[in-house]
């Protein structure tokens, strides 16, 4: 019998590395710290002795997990610079004798400054995991700091980059101890601090770098999530605003119509829950890659469960991208009352299982950007109350006043 594999979260796979790289020792392995969350199913066969095999999200074998253990498998080859991503052991064979220098924002002038005073080599640990790089992405952040190691190579100062995946994991006091115990790992010699100089001017390369990592509200990937019941209004609405950013034509846009993806890209799929989440993450996964690429993706699927919308935003926030949630809160009696396609009627009558607001459950969100209801409303008044929570409408706003 085959051993079930898992693709892990993203935090869960900067752990997996730093783990594997021995970063942690002697941590050999999972646990209440540095955790792993597994699907239930696969929770009760690891607690039953049984293994599972941990991939990337390309589906390569990284890991065998069990029960308090961890077996390598293969080197992580998933995402950019992965030529720099080196294990401590690695770090010191390549960079012997080298002043570590943890990085964990662009350098400031400041920074640059007190590198310089210090002189080389040294080596820049940039600590890209999970919700660590501060004011940038990783990616950011290792742009960032290989622009400053050019800038001190002109200054007669030898550095070197190394990136780390140390994830953050919302307990700072963890985090810090996380933090120095994978520094130490990497500088058996000296380490230099960097100042505390979060407002400092950057250097102009450093700083072309951030602007391009971190674009204006009229330039981030942005994804409009509308979600509601059957007959809401949100198709109606979402259609609208698509008009209405083809007319400006200063974006591109795309629509992920419920409907429409599932006459194309979910073809096959039936109308269960499990299929139906399918359905849902599919087309959070096209607007997370059209976000990422900077444009704006419209999409107005039913979406009735909480985990699912989370899974859609974690996609999109994690490709760079604006995740705008729009709860178009029309009724269950005005919804049925419109119910252009009879299938509310045919749902009441036991035609249609599982129909959302009938015989399957509608989870109300309670972190939407915008709450509309479209009863006795036109399509411009419904549109006005949308229009500011996106970002380039903000912009906008600001550039008027």
């Amino acid at each position: 019998m085959p051993v079930p594999q898992h693709c892990p979260s993203p935090r869960e796979l900067d752990d997996l590395e730093v783990l594997l790289s021995g970063a942690l020792a002697p941590r050999t392995a999972f646990d209440d710290e540095v955790s792993l969350t597994l699907p239930d199913e696969l929770a009760a066969h690891v607690a039953s002795g049984g293994e599972v095999e941990l991939v990337d999200p390309e589906g390569l074998p990284l890991a065998l997990h069990s029960a308090g253990s961890l077996v390598p498998l293969g080197v992580p080859a998933y995402g950019p610079f992965r030529r720099l991503h080196l294990s401590p052991s690695q770090s010191r064979e390549h960079h012997p004798g080298a002043t570590v220098v943890p990085v964990v924002a662009p350098l400031t002038d400041a920074g640059l400054d007190a590198v310089a005073a210090h002189g080389g080599p040294v080596v820049l640990l940039a600590l890209t995991g999970a919700g660590t790089p501060q004011g940038v992405t990783a990616v950011g952040l290792v742009r960032a700091t290989l622009a400053a190691a050019r800038l001190l190579g002109e200054r007669g100062v030898g550095a070197d980059v190394v990136a780390v995946p140390l994830p953050a994991h919302g307990d700072a006091d963890l985090d810090h101890r996380l933090g120095a115990a994978v520094v130490a790992a990497y500088a058996p010699g000296e380490v230099l601090g960097l100042p505390d100089d979060p407002e400092g001017s950057l250097p102009p390369a450093v700083a072309e770098v951030v602007a391009q990592d971190q674009p204006g509200d009229d330039e981030v990937g942005v994804v409009v999530f509308f979600t509601g019941l059957s007959g809401s209004g949100k198709s109606t609405l979402a259609r609208a605003l698509h008009d209405l950013v083809l007319e400006d034509d200063r974006r591109t846009v795309t629509s992920l119509d419920g409907d429409v993806v599932r006459r194309h890209l979910s073809a096959g799929l039936g109308f269960s829950k499990a299929d139906r989440e399918t359905n849902i993450r599919r087309i959070g996964w096209v607007a997370a890659e059209i976000a990422r690429h900077r444009g704006l993706a419209i999409c107005s699927p039913i979406a009735p469960f909480d985990e699912t919308r989370q899974q859609v935003r974690a996609m999109v926030e994690q490709a760079g991208g604006e995740f705008v949630l729009v709860h178009v809160a029309t009724p269950l009696e005005e919804c049925e009352r419109r119910d252009r396609k009879g299938l509310y009627a045919r749902a009441r009558r036991g035609e249609i299982p599982e129909f959302t607001g009938i015989s399957s459950p509608y989870e109300v969100p309670d972190d939407a950007a915008v709450v509309v209801d479209t009863t006795g409303r036109t399509i411009e008044e419904c549109l006005a109350e949308v229009l500011p929570a996106l970002p380039f409408h903000r912009s906008d706003s600001r550039a008027s006043d």
